[in-house]
C-alpha cells in the first residue's frame, strides 16, 4: 500500500517546483506519495508550526522557528549528519540544544542583483552604491521584514560579528549602518518601503529604468535562461572593510512533524532530499536553491545559473545568524515594525537602536532563566 504523506512549502517556484519534482523522482523508487501544499513568502517567515505540525507531515519552513518549536514538541528529531556539507553556516540554524530539527535543502543570505545588460560591473563599495542609487536605477526591497534584514546584516557586518547577542548592536556600528539605510531610502523609490525581494527581482527583470539592487535574498530563478524577460545575475553585497561580511542567513530547511502519521517515511524522504546527488541533481534542476555544498560547486550548475553560486559564496561563508531563542520570533516581529517605523518618520539612529537593544536582552533573559530550571 503506498504511504500518504502531506507536505507545505511556500508559494513560489524555489520552494514548490523543486521539492514537488524530487517527490515525484522518490515516489519511482519508493512507495510513497506526497501531496504538497503552499502558503505565502510571508506567511512562510511569520507563521507559527502549531497548527501546521497537526496537520502536515513534512514543512519547509523558515530557521529562526526551530528553537520554539523543538521546545514544544512539534518537530521531530532527524538522524545526525555533517554539517560541514551545507553552505556556510546553513545546517547550524536547524540544530537546537545538540539535536537536528531540520536539513539545510535551500540556502540563502541578502545578496545583490544586477541586470547585465544595463550595467556591466556591480558597486563594490556603499560609497559606489550610494552613487549609482543617485542616478536613480537602485531598488532596494524595504518593507518591514526586509528592512530589519538589512538592519542586522549591515550592523553586523560593521562591528564585526553578529548582531543581536545580548544587545542588538555596538552603537558606533547601528549608526553607521542606519546613516546607510536612511541614504539608500532617499534615492530608492518611495514603493520600495512596501516591496520584498521577490517584488524587487521581478521589477529589475522586466524594467529597463532599474539596473541594481544591493540587499535581497537571492533566487537563482532570476539567473536561469527563459524564467523572466531579462536575466538577472547575482553577486556579493557591497563590501565592509574588503570583505561581503555580515549578511543576514535566511534559507528553508525541511522539517519533520513529531505527529507525522508515518513517521519514519517522512524522515527517510527528508534525509533522501538533503544528499548531494539529489540537491545537485533534480532538486535544483527543477528550480531550487540548494543548501548542499556539492550542488554550489557545481560548475555545471554555475553556469545553469549564470554564476549565482560563484558569485554569492562569499557572502553566504561570511553570513551573519540571528539569534538562537524560543522567544525570537516575537521579538524579530516588534523589531521588524520597529526599524520600518524609524525608516517612514526619518527617526535618528539613537532612539531605534535603544528599542532594539531593550527588545534583545529580553532574549538573553529568557535563556538564562531557562537555562536554570
Amino acid at each position: 500500500m503506498t504511504v500518504q504523506l502531506q507536505g507545505i512549502t511556500w508559494d513560489h517556484e524555489r520552494g514548490r517546483s523543486s521539492i514537488e519534482a524530487a517527490s515525484r523522482a522518490y515516489a519511482q523508487s519508493h512507495d510513497v506519495s506526497i501531496e504538497w501544499h503552499s502558503r505565502s513568502l510571508q506567511a512562510f517567515a511569520d507563521q507559527g508550526l502549531e497548527s501546521l505540525t497537526a496537520y502536515y507531515d513534512l514543512l519547509v519552513i523558515d530557521h529562526p522557528h526551530i528553537p520554539e518549536a523543538a521546545e514544544a514538541g512539534l518537530l521531530a528529531v532527524l538522524p545526525d549528519g555533517d554539517d560541514g556539507q551545507f553552505v556556510g553556516r546553513s545546517a547550524d540554524t536547524y540544530r537546537w540544544r545538540g539535536e537536528r530539527y531540520g536539513l539545510a535543502i535551500d540556502a540563502a543570505a541578502q545578496v545583490a542583483a544586477y541586470r547585465p545588460d544595463l550595467l556591466g560591473t556591480p558597486p563594490r563599495t556603499w560609497t559606489d552604491v550610494l552613487d549609482l542609487a543617485a542616478e536613480g536605477v537602485v531598488l532596494w526591497p524595504a518593507k518591514p521584514i526586509d528592512a530589519f534584514a538589512s538592519t542586522f546584516t549591515l550592523t553586523s557586518g560593521l562591528q564585526g560579528r553578529d548582531a543581536g547577542q545580548g544587545r542588538f548592536g555596538e552603537p558606533e556600528a547601528f549608526a553607521a549602518a542606519w546613516d546607510l539605510l536612511c541614504r539608500l531610502r532617499d534615492l530608492v523609490p518611495e514603493p520600495c518601503l512596501r516591496m520584498n525581494p521577490i517584488q524587487v527581482a521581478d521589477q529589475l527583470a522586466s524594467d529597463d529604468q532599474y539596473a541594481y539592487a544591493p540587499l535581497l535574498y537571492g533566487y537563482t530563478n532570476y539567473a536561469r535562461s527563459g524564467f523572466r524577460d531579462h536575466l538577472l545575475r547575482w553577486a556579493d553585497i557591497p563590501e565592509v572593510d574588503g570583505g561581503p561580511r555580515g549578511s543576514m542567513l535566511g534559507g528553508a530547511g525541511l522539517a519533520v512533524s513529531a505527529r507525522a502519521t508515518h513517521l519514519g517515511a517522512a524522515v527517510e524522504f527528508a534525509t533522501w532530499v538533503a544528499q548531494g546527488e539529489v540537491q545537485r541533481g533534480v532538486y535544483t534542476r527543477s528550480g531550487g536553491q540548494p543548501g548542499h555544498l556539492a550542488a554550489w560547486e557545481d560548475p555545471e550548475l554555475d553556469a545553469l545559473t549564470a554564476g549565482f553560486f560563484s558569485g554569492t559564496r562569499r557572502t553566504l561563508d561570511l553570513a551573519s545568524l540571528r539569534p538562537r531563542h524560543p522567544g525570537y520570533m516575537a521579538v524579530q516581529d516588534s523589531a521588524c515594525a520597529r526599524v520600518h517605523r524609524g525608516l517612514l518618520d526619518r527617526e535618528a539612529a539613537a532612539p531605534v537602536l535603544a528599542d532594539l537593544d531593550q527588545m534583545f536582552a529580553t532574549l538573553t533573559a529568557e535563556e538564562a532563566e531557562h537555562a536554570g530550571r
